[in-house]
Formats: structure tokens, C-alpha cells, sequence
């Protein structure tokens, strides 16, 4: 009974959500000026700004920064069950230009399950925006499952396994055109003491295949070609964003076995309507690997890229293999003319695929709705609150700070 009280509650916020929708997304005010509204935050909510700063809305007029955003919260997700967690951001200009944000997001959390995990993403504009510095650095203790690798695994093909991680990917970027970027870096990743349970069936063989050792490490030189005329990547309002990287590994360099992979990940940000301020937001992730045998754990996998933002609906490694593709759509909207709630409809599809298997390589749908708070008005800064669902009865939570992508 009271699980059944619990999903009324759910499909009554999911029903809200595709009210507002209809209401202020497909009917929305068609005025794009926001600076026409007083914009609020989470800050101004609970009355810890002066009554001039809540007036202002206007970031410019607040310097370069920093603009900081500090989230304790409690939640829930499939992957981690309750977790308690701390994510921050910090949001500046590097100059008086102004054109775009640098930001810095911190995660930190610990879950009902005993995994616990820190995460630093950064993202640094420099010398007017010549050059452009990202890096990404995370530790995991991590018990967690995955399902093998097929498009078709069902969640009868759980394997429960355990390790540690440490990653530290780093590029540094310059402009050789107007927000066209090349740029040379390098990517580690390092698991240690992997272990897994000795259920026997497909998921384990496929583990073991990949897997000959409790540790692995891949090390290797990218190369990476960027265009990202957004204004602000943690709540784009519009603009495209395309990065290709190809990544080449060598037991040179540390890395146990000689192999490379190829990343797509391509955005595209609409007003829609063209004079609201509603955003439609494309997204295509693709990663391609090759040229000898990856660890099992760095191959790609549904929810396991740079931000773990992929395939809401879904725990992340639900689905694994050489290959993926990834598509998804979400529309973001304004509830209240003031922002400080909004709303998303996003929809989704994954496929992965060996190279040997004969098999065809379907798509597996997912989607859903969110909330979002504004957190930091000044770096237009969301909290995210997502329930996603997917084939097979996946469903669950996402939160985040920043927008998925």
C-alpha cells in the first residue's frame, strides 16, 4: 500500500509537469527579455540576499565573480540507493570580456550501499578565450552490478562487482578560429581491487573476458578538435557544442594493453519559441573502440560519461559493449516568470554492439520529467530533479547540479 501511495504521488508531479508544460512551454509568453522579471534564486527564497541584490539579475553588473552554488542534500537513485551527498559550483569570467562562463563543479557523496565517490570537473577559459583548459578527476569506491554486453541483457543477467577508480583526464585547448578549439591531453584510468560475485552465466564470462586481473590501467594521448559557441555550458540557452576525440593507448605510456577509441558527443540548443525563454536541447554520444582489447570497466557504457548524465532511466551500466550510440531530446521550460522553477520533457534512445556478435543492433527507449530550482541566478545555476523510466520497468531519480548537457 504504501509503495502504491508513493507512485500516485510520482504520476501526480509527472501530470503537473506535463500541465506546466502545455501551459508555459507550447503557450509561453513570447518576451525573451528576462531582465523584464525579477529573477529569484533558492538565495532570495529564503531571504539571505539583500533586497538590492535580489533586484539585480543582471550578472554583469555583479564583476567577474565567482558566482557559488552549495547543495547538501539527501537522495535517491537506482544506482546508489539513499545517498547523502554535497555538490558545489562556481561559476566566473576569466576577463573583462565577459563572453563566456569558467566553472568548477565539485561532487561528493556517500550511499546506503557503502560506495562513495569525489568527483572535480573543471573548465577554464583563458587569454581572452585563446585558450581553454578542461579536466576531469574523479575517485570511486564503487560496489555497484553490470548486465554483459548486449543490447539485449535483462536485469536477470546482474553481476554484482566491486573495485576502486581513480581518473585524471586533462586537455588543453587552443582557439584556432572564433570558438573552434584543437588540443592535446591525456587520459588515465586506473581500477584496483575488482572483484566480482561467481553467479556463472553470460554477464560473468563476459567479465572475465575483458577483465584477466583485479587492477587495470589505461593510459593514453588524445587528440581533440572542439567547437562550443554556448555562453555558459552548465545551462546553455542556446548555441552548438561538437567534440571529437580520438584516444590512443600504449603500454608506452603504462596502459595494460595497446588499443584506441574514437568519442562524438554533438549538442545543439534552440529557442523554441523562437521569443521565450524555453530551450529545445539535441544531444548525439557516440564512442567507438578498436585496435586491440579495452578493460571491461573503460569500455562505454550507458551512464558512465564524463558526467554520468547519459540514459536517465536507466542505472548506469545497464548497458555495455565496444560500441555506443546515444540520442536524446529534452525541453526545457520556464514555470515561473521570476525562474526560479522551471521544467524538462526529455526523451532518449541507447544501442551498443560488439564487432563479432551477428545480432542487430536495436534501440532501447527511455524519458521522463523533471523540476528545476534555481540555485544561483547570476550563473543561470539549476538544481535538477529527474525521474526517468525505461523498458523492463527501469525507472528512478537523477539529480544534478547544472544542467544534464
Amino acid at each position: 500500500m504504501k509503495k502504491m501511495n508513493i507512485m500516485n504521488h510520482i504520476y501526480r508531479i509527472i501530470f503537473i509537469l506535463i500541465f506546466t508544460f502545455l501551459y508555459n512551454g507550447v503557450f509561453a509568453h513570447s518576451d525573451i527579455d528576462s531582465t523584464k522579471y525579477q529573477q529569484k534564486d533558492i538565495v532570495d527564497l529564503f531571504h539571505l540576499q539583500s533586497k538590492d541584490s535580489s533586484t539585480n539579475n543582471n550578472s554583469k553588473n555583479k564583476g567577474n565573480g565567482p558566482f557559488f552554488s552549495v547543495m547538501p542534500a539527501a537522495g535517491y537513485t537506482m544506482l546508489t540507493g539513499l545517498a547523502g551527498l554535497v555538490v558545489a559550483n562556481s561559476s566566473f569570467y576569466t576577463d573583462s570580456n565577459r563572453l563566456k562562463f569558467s566553472n568548477i563543479l565539485l561532487n561528493c557523496a556517500y550511499s546506503q550501499y557503502h560506495q562513495y565517490w569525489f568527483t572535480l570537473n573543471t573548465n577554464f577559459f583563458f587569454n581572452k578565450h585563446k585558450l581553454h583548459f578542461v579536466s576531469d578527476t574523479r575517485y570511486y569506491k564503487f560496489p555497484t552490478q553490470t548486465y554483459g554486453l548486449s543490447i539485449y541483457s535483462t536485469f536477470a543477467d546482474e553481476l554484482h562487482i566491486d573495485y576502486s577508480y581513480f581518473r585524471a583526464h586533462q586537455v588543453l585547448y587552443r582557439e584556432i578560429i572564433s570558438n573552434l578549439f584543437v588540443g592535446l591531453g591525456y587520459n588515465l584510468d586506473h581500477h584496483w581491487n575488482i572483484n566480482s560475485s561467481n553467479t556463472l552465466g553470460t554477464t560473468l564470462t563476459d567479465f572475465n573476458a575483458f577483465n584477466k586481473h583485479s587492477h587495470t590501467t589505461s593510459s593514453g594521448i588524445t587528440c581533440n578538435l572542439l567547437f562550443d559557441n554556448r555562453n555558459n555550458a552548465q545551462s546553455p540557452q542556446n548555441g552548438y557544442h561538437a567534440f571529437i576525440q580520438f584516444r590512443s593507448n600504449g603500454k608506452l605510456l603504462g596502459s595494460d594493453n595497446n588499443w584506441q577509441q574514437m568519442e562524438l558527443d554533438v549538442r545543439h540548443y534552440i529557442r523554441f519559441p523562437e521569443k521565450s525563454r524555453n530551450v529545445l536541447c539535441f544531444w548525439s554520444y557516440n564512442k567507438v573502440t578498436f585496435g586491440g582489447t579495452a578493460p571491461y570497466l573503460d569500455l562505454p557504457s550507458l551512464g558512465w560519461d564524463e558526467y554520468s548524465n547519459t540514459g536517465r532511466g536507466y542505472v548506469p551500466g545497464r548497458f555495455t559493449a565496444n560500441n555506443l550510440v546515444y540520442l536524446e531530446t529534452e525541453y526545457r521550460y520556464v514555470i515561473t516568470h521570476n525562474g526560479l522553477l522551471g521544467g524538462v520533457i526529455f526523451g532518449n534512445a541507447t544501442s551498443v554492439f560488439q564487432y563479432y556478435k551477428n545480432e542487430m543492433h536495436k534501440f532501447v527507449p527511455g524519458g521522463g520529467v523533471g523540476l528545476r530550482i534555481k540555485m544561483n541566478k547570476h550563473s543561470n545555476t539549476n538544481l535538477d530533479i529527474d525521474y526517468g523510466f525505461g523498458i523492463g520497468g527501469s525507472r528512478g531519480f537523477n539529480f544534478n547540479l547544472g544542467e544534464m548537457f
